[in-house]
């Protein structure tokens, strides 16, 4: 096992079990979060480091793949390659691993994200370990106040399973968590061309996903994520978007893409977005106009050199 420390945590390579996870902290949602229905009206013009608090907020990042079969244009996962999906255990053992490592012994939250390697909804897994395990894992190591998992999906097309497992995870959110916990659909763009592209044509396309979306129960507590990460070249359609999605079940989350070796090599702008809030302002505003909820997430560059993006520390060891 090799522990990599980074400026808000740390990242966890076991090169045995082709696994990588991480634990890291937050700035403070006033730090590097502008959403006009949260009270937070701050432009953010770049995030400077500061020491974490992980009694506050700790973020656990854990893999549902080793590997991912996805090949998504802005990720270096794909190099590392593809060993299957991670076993219940080892999700345990991914959190577990975290939990141990800290002196910390209570925590206001802890977020765990099924977002580190690989597409989630291709292992059941998750939904079993989510249900039966995660809390009482947690509760063994720690005091936490709430306990949120959040499932990232980019919506494979050729997933059979898909609808399902998303259907279950909401029950799941809604039910088993009293709507403490998060599903995310990566949007990125509302021209298909663009998003085929970007998730190597193997994304379902934006009309297939809002048929989804309109399966979907009506989210307990938050409400379900459309995030779009984007660069100056991004096309995001208010008017589309909002034809499309129900404005009363979703909220847009607006990110960079980040710095990964792939998204520089095929020729994604990623050189501007930490300083500059022009980026995000021309795709918040008009979204903000037309009722959307909206937050808009600004990293700190040490968060980009530190490796913190999916598979990046994988890969460096594999190089």
């Amino acid at each position: 096992m090799k522990i990599i420390k980074t400026h808000t945590g740390k990242i966890y390579v076991d090169q045995e079990h082709k696994l990588e996870f991480l634990t890291v902290g937050d700035y403070g949602k006033e730090n590097n979060i502008k959403a006009d229905f949260l009270g937070l009206h701050k432009e953010i013009h770049g995030v400077q480091h500061h020491d974490v608090d992980l009694t506050q907020k700790w973020v656990a990042t854990i893999s549902t793949q080793k590997g991912c079969p996805m090949h998504c244009q802005f990720c270096d996962c794909p190099k590392f390659g593809f060993y299957g999906n991670v076993a219940r255990g080892e999700l345990a053992y991914e959190v577990e691993t975290i939990l141990r490592n800290e002196d910390v012994r209570s925590t206001s939250r802890f977020n765990v994200h099924f977002a580190r390697m690989g597409e989630p909804t291709w292992n059941g897994e998750v939904l079993a370990f989510t249900e039966h395990d995660l809390r009482g894992l947690v509760a063994k190591y720690i005091v936490a106040d709430t306990v949120h998992p959040v499932v990232s999906t980019m919506l494979p097309k050729h997933n059979k399973g898909l609808e399902g497992f998303v259907l279950e995870w909401c029950r799941i959110k809604n039910k088993v968590y009293s709507g403490e916990a998060g599903l995310q659909f990566s949007i990125n763009s509302t021209d298909n061309e663009q998003r085929d592209t970007q998730f190597n044509n193997m994304s379902l396309s934006l009309e297939e996903i809002s048929a989804l979306a309109r399966h979907l129960p009506r989210p307990v507590g938050r409400k379900y994520t459309l995030n779009f990460a984007v660069t100056e070249e991004t096309i995001l359609d208010t008017d589309r978007l909002s034809k499309l999605f129900d404005k009363d079940r979703f909220i847009v989350k607006i990110t960079p893409i980040h710095k990964t070796a792939s998204a520089v090599r095929n020729g994604f702008n990623v050189t501007t977005e930490y300083t500059d809030y022009n980026v995000y302002r021309k795709f918040e505003a008009p979204l903000v106009a037309a009722g959307w909820d909206v937050i808009v997430f600004v990293p700190s560059e040490e968060e980009d050199s530190d490796r913190i993006t999916c598979g990046n520390a994988l890969i460096a060891v594999k190089d």
